[in-house]
């Protein structure tokens, strides 16, 4: 990696920090990385931008105890947003002018078919973010906003995008393709794309590490259960496979959006119940899922309803794990052979009754569940299926943020090791 002159113009300083941004259209995450052990410097979350209720929360991990800091008060736009995390930053002694910083690293969820791996940003490249805004609406504006923010406060370092979209590209064109009429598909872009790549790419990765195989070695189903949920089938390393389409509503049960549902439902509500095109977006992206079946999308509260007798709740439980064991039959015969099974996000990880009974009932797959695995609590991969089991059933946390440095600060160090120049400073303001 390049060396760096300090401000003083005397000992140069090895560059081997990362800064991860994921802007939402009300929000940014941060994380600053060290790249030399890959440990976490400071995180951050600044929401409700443009609010009057705006907050910023700080956290420095560079020695002690985290403290968290919190600011409030409104923070007008992205820019202003950005500003405030700088300065928490630089009084932790991490600022943004440091030369240890080689790069940031932006979150960007669509990528089309263009972009299948990190990519530095230039001019051109911003523009093709751009025209992809009509099948990403809710998301490549904000993340637009986080690149054109960072590189005016940043304009020598590097700018790399990671796509959400780029694992799954090797998904081949009879997975990828809907069976609508080619022509109209191709001018418009409609295809499945898949998300969470980032999530899908790295869980996949350590779960062929627990199983201590190499990644080409072994088929896995990921599932990916957040508030988004998605799953995948990755077979040696690649996705074939995946639960999100041309957006993000395809697929498993989540805690607002439907999921996999008749097309001509959107027809009956328009033509019978008088909705616009507009409001049915809404309900199947806002109020639908687990919240539009019970009133909850917090998994927790939903089982704590479950043991009140709630059946609703119970019902809403039901049909997520329905919608979960359909998956991973289904990915389970695209695979052919399945070496494991993986949880991952907020509710794969933390939520045991989720994982045993996604799995109940599926021993002619290879499939069990150890009751006193899946109970522990553990932030580390871990095993929770018993020796004897022909598949492996695991919890593999996954860490997104750690992922785009990983790709940001590799992309940046092999253009630099090939002698390329990378680009810096080209996006207009």
């Amino acid at each position: 990696m390049t060396t760096t002159p300090t401000k003083e113009g005397s000992a140069a300083v090895q560059a081997r920090r990362v800064l991860v941004l994921n802007s939402g259209s009300s929000s940014v995450k941060y994380q600053l990385l060290d790249m030399n052990d890959r440990s976490r410097l400071a995180i951050g979350l600044v929401e409700r931008i443009g609010e009057e209720t705006s907050r910023l929360l700080h956290t420095p991990l560079t020695g002690g105890d985290a403290e968290t800091r919190e600011r409030t008060g409104r923070i007008a736009d992205h820019a202003a947003a950005l500003k405030a995390a700088a300065e928490e930053l630089a009084a932790d002694g991490l600022g943004l002018d440091s030369p240890e910083l080689a790069a940031i690293g932006h979150r960007v969820v669509h990528g089309g078919l263009r972009f299948t791996e990190p990519t530095v940003i230039t001019d051109e490249v911003l523009t093709e973010i751009e025209r992809l805004v009509p099948v990403a609406p809710l998301h490549n504006p904000a993340n637009i906003t986080g690149i054109r923010t960072a590189e005016a406060l940043r304009p020598d370092l590097p700018q790399v995008a990671v796509f959400d979209t780029a694992f799954h590209t090797t998904m081949p064109e009879y997975a990828a393709r809907y069976a609508i009429d080619v022509e109209t598909a191709d001018a418009h872009r409609i295809r499945r794309y898949g998300f969470h790549g980032t999530s899908h790419a790295y869980v996949s990765r350590k779960a062929a590490e627990l199983l201590g195989r190499a990644p080409e070695e072994v088929n896995v189903i990921v599932l990916h259960l957040g508030n988004g949920a998605s799953a995948s089938a990755v077979a040696a390393g690649r996705c074939v496979e995946t639960s999100m389409g041309l957006t993000p509503l395809e697929g498993l049960v989540m805690g607002t959006r439907s999921g996999d549902i008749d097309p001509a439902v959107t027809f009956h509500l328009k033509r019978v119940a008088g909705m616009s095109t507009d409001e049915i977006d809404v309900l199947l992206n806002k109020k639908s899922g687990l919240v539009g079946l019970c009133g909850d999308n917090d998994m927790r509260e939903i089982r704590r309803r479950i043991d009140e007798g709630d059946e609703r709740a119970a019902l809403a439980f039901d049909i997520y794990v329905h919608r979960l064991k359909k998956y991973i039959g289904a990915y389970s015969a695209v695979l052919g052979r399945v070496d494991a099974v993986v949880f991952t996000a907020g509710v794969g990880e933390n939520s045991a009754p989720v994982r045993e009974a996604a799995i109940a009932g599926l021993e002619e797959l290879g499939l069990v569940v150890d009751a006193g695995l899946n109970a522990v609590r553990s932030g580390e991969p871990r095993l929770i299926s018993p020796n004897y089991a022909r598949v492996a059933v695991a919890v593999v946390p996954t860490d997104e943020e750690l992922e785009i440095a990983d790709q940001t600060f590799a992309l940046v160090g092999q253009a630099e090791s090939a002698g390329q120049q990378v680009p810096v400073g080209q996006v207009d303001n």
